[in-house]
Formats: structure tokens, C-alpha cells, sequence
């Protein structure tokens, strides 16, 4: 299918798998009002190109995202008040999670990750790192409230690291050997002229899996993630149930007895909402 011709990202395909490279390298891909709403455009894309199992996000140049432009909100009139309305709603559309999009996500970090950057590390499947990857969040280092990345990031790694880069602001970076110890990335990549190829060689082993039961693994848990152990058990129950029936699980345990690649029914985009 033909993706949207977009300014600030580029999308494409690589057999199965659907990169997302966010495109302003000149700005550290800071993420001015066109790019944040480029990025619904660029998630809905890949998700609805049965082509696509598994998406890549990264980014081009020396930085994979580093925030908001703060030039753009200290010169254009609006600052960050043109954010409001969307913020106290909750109503963002800027990664995958807020996209509800339920194919496999890997963030590959190249460079420096910094302050809203960490929405894609919070947001992501799986995210692996070049070896000179940097993270810090310089959000209070101007005037600027940590709370919804942070708040992500809690999930995968320890709550006093979160807490030590949303108070150390722009005045002390994590290594990329740092995040893996505290558990922000799964993986380093080193030379870093690497990533893009690892990234690669990743989605295509995530991509050989069924699709449907790949979604409802997914759904089932970041589910868990909103819930108690019970009814976070009882909600994956139904999505373990969801896949009864479904010709992929007929196809999986034929095509083992038979010492072939299994040939799964294509993915199917989730309902907005869903």
C-alpha cells in the first residue's frame, strides 16, 4: 500500500516489517506541532498495511527524539498552551499505545533520547539501543513538569531511577550500559552503525509469528498492566479464548508437525478504541 507523504517522518517497509523514522534530524528530532500530528497519520498507516507484522520506530541523524521543540514554544505565541486541551483530556496520539495499535512496537534509540522521547521508550513492545545511546529528561531544568513518560517508564524499571532523571533534569545522562541495567532497553547495539540492521533482524523474528495471537498477547499484557493480578488473569482469559477457532491455530501445530513455515492469516487492524 502507499504510505502518506509526510514532512517530519518517513515511513516504509522492509519485507515485514514497517519502519517509523522520525525526520527532522537538524532539530535532534524535536517534535514541533506538525510532527505530533504527523505521528497519528504514521501509526495508522503501518497498522493498516497487511504487509506490515511488526513496526520499527527510530530516527534519523545523531538523535532518535528529544522533546518538544522548545524553540518552536518559546517563539511562536502559543508555547505550550496550545497543548492544553489535548493534555487535560488525555488525548494524545503520538505513539502507538495512544494509537491502540497491537502489532509488535520495538523502538531502536540511536543517540540522544531526551525529556518526551521517553514516551516512545515507555510505549514501546520492546526497545533496544545503539552502545552510544544517551537518556535524560530535562523537563524541570526548564521550568517543565515530568509526569506522563515518567509515569510509563515505572512500569519496566525502577521507581528511584525514574525518580533520580526526573530531578537531575539536564544535568546528568544515562549510558546506554545503564539503561540495560535498570531495565529501560533489552538490548545494546554496538557498533552503533548496527541498530538499524539488529532492529531489522529482531522484527523479522517477532514477524514470524502469528499475528492474531501475537495481538491478543498484547492486548492481553498491557491489559494486565491497568488491572489486579485476578482480573488482569481473568481478562487474558478472554483473549486466550479469542484465539479458539482461529485458523492460525489449526496452521500452527500443522505446519510444526510438517517442518514448514507456518503460513498465518494476515493481521487485521484492532477498532479505534479497542
Amino acid at each position: 500500500m502507499e504510505y502518506p507523504k509526510l514532512e517530519t517522518l518517513q515511513l516504509e517497509r522492509k519485507g515485514p516489517v514497517g519502519w517509523l523514522i522520525n525526520n527532522r534530524p537538524d532539530q535532534l528530532n524535536a517534535m514541533n506541532a506538525l510532527m505530533r500530528d504527523e505521528f497519528e497519520l504514521a501509526w495508522r498507516a503501518l497498522d493498516a498495511d497487511p504487509e506490515v507484522r511488526v513496526i520499527v520506530h527510530t530516527g534519523a541523524g545523531r538523535a532518535f527524539q528529544t522533546g518538544v521543540d522548545v524553540t518552536e514554544i518559546a517563539t511562536d505565541g502559543a508555547g505550550m498552551q496550545r497543548y492544553r486541551d489535548s493534555v487535560e483530556n488525555f488525548d494524545f496520539h503520538f505513539t502507538s499505545w495512544h494509537n491502540d495499535v497491537w502489532k509488535p512496537v520495538i523502538t531502536a534509540v540511536n543517540g540522544i533520547c531526551a525529556g518526551g522521547g521517553f514516551h516512545w521508550i515507555a510505549d514501546a513492545d520492546i526497545v533496544i539501543a545503539a552502545s552510544d545511546a544517551q537518556f535524560f529528561d530535562p523537563h524541570v531544568s526548564i521550568g517543565q513538569v515530568v509526569s506522563i513518560e515518567a509515569i510509563g517508564l515505572m512500569k519496566k524499571m525502577p521507581v528511584e531511577a525514574v525518580m533520580r532523571m526526573a530531578f537531575v533534569g539536564r544535568h546528568e545522562r544515562l549510558s546506554a550500559a545503564r539503561a540495560y541495567e535498570l531495565g529501560m532497553i533489552s538490548e545494546i547495539v554496538d557498533p552503533p552503525e548496527r541498530l538499524r540492521d539488529a532492529a531489522q533482524q529482531l522484527a523479522e523474528k517477532i514477524a514470524r509469528n502469528s499475528p492474531a495471537a501475537m495481538a491478543a498477547t498484547k492486548r492481553a499484557l498491557w491489559g494486565a498492566l491497568e488491572l489486579g493480578l485476578t482480573d488482569a488473569c481473568k481478562a487474558g482469559a478472554v483473549e486466550l479464548v479469542s484465539m479458539w477457532g482461529h485458523p492460525d491455530q489449526e496452521e500452527g501445530p500443522r505446519a510444526f508437525a510438517e517442518k514448514r513455515d507456518a503460513q498465518w492469516a494476515p493481521p487485521t487492524s484492532a477498532p479505534r478504541g479497542a
